[in-house]
């Protein structure tokens, strides 16, 4: 059988918490009625999360259907923004790439409004790496259920997710799939998973994940 490596975007490929941020903050500041700056430290505390929850977070007070038109125009710029300036790479990431292209099919899946992971690929140019995508900005459904979906559409390889916070090991197991902790990144895993220290341990470690 095939394998495959499903990767999460924030704290696992690149950290856009500041340029994502200030995204957000040129709407909002074009707002009447809304006196609100999000900072970097205000991103870090919602990454991972869907876009629907982030609002209510960061908008509770907005009235539901105001506040799912402010998180659009937040969302559709934030993609312009990102595909223009990029966030931070974590280091060597490319390299991890090519190397482990040559033995594995790269997908991958984020809790994402549409756009923002092509906005990521367009900018470093890393679009011929992944074979396909999926987040919760297309299907409205839960991390679980979309690597499911990318597994399922792509052949029932035999997969593995990498992610930083614990809410991705628990979509890997209502997947049903194996999981690497991207330890760098923004949180911590609440049970003794194969983990990494930086990209390209990677390398070895999914060797050891599928007992190659």
């Amino acid at each position: 059988m095939k394998k495959g490596i499903i990767f999460d975007m924030d704290g696992t490929l690149w950290d856009s918490a500041l340029p994502v941020a200030e995204s957000w903050n040129q709407v909002l500041s074009q707002k009447e009625g809304i006196d609100k700056k999000i900072t970097k430290e205000d991103m870090y505390q919602v990454m991972g999360k869907t876009m629907d929850i982030i609002a209510e977070i960061f908008f509770p007070t907005i009235e539901k259907n105001e506040r799912e038109v402010l998180l659009k125009e937040c969302c559709q710029y934030e993609n312009e923004y990102l595909s223009m300036h990029g966030g931070v790479l974590y280091p060597n990431l490319e390299n991890m790439f090519l190397e482990l292209e040559k033995t594995y099919d790269l997908y991958i899946v984020s809790n994402c409004q549409s756009g923002y992971i092509e906005s990521f690929l367009t900018y470093y140019g890393f679009g011929h790496y992944f074979k396909d995508m999926e987040c919760f900005g297309n299907t409205g459904k839960k991390k679980g259920a979309n690597i499911r979906l990318i597994v399922e559409r792509n052949g029932s390889f035999e997969a593995v997710y990498v992610g930083d916070i614990q809410g991705d090991y628990e979509a890997s197991k209502e997947a049903g799939i194996k999981f690497i902790h991207a330890a760098y990144g923004f949180g911590t895993i609440d049970d003794i998973v194969p983990a990494i220290s930086k990209p390209m341990d990677l390398v070895s470690a999914v060797k050891e994940v599928f007992k190659e």
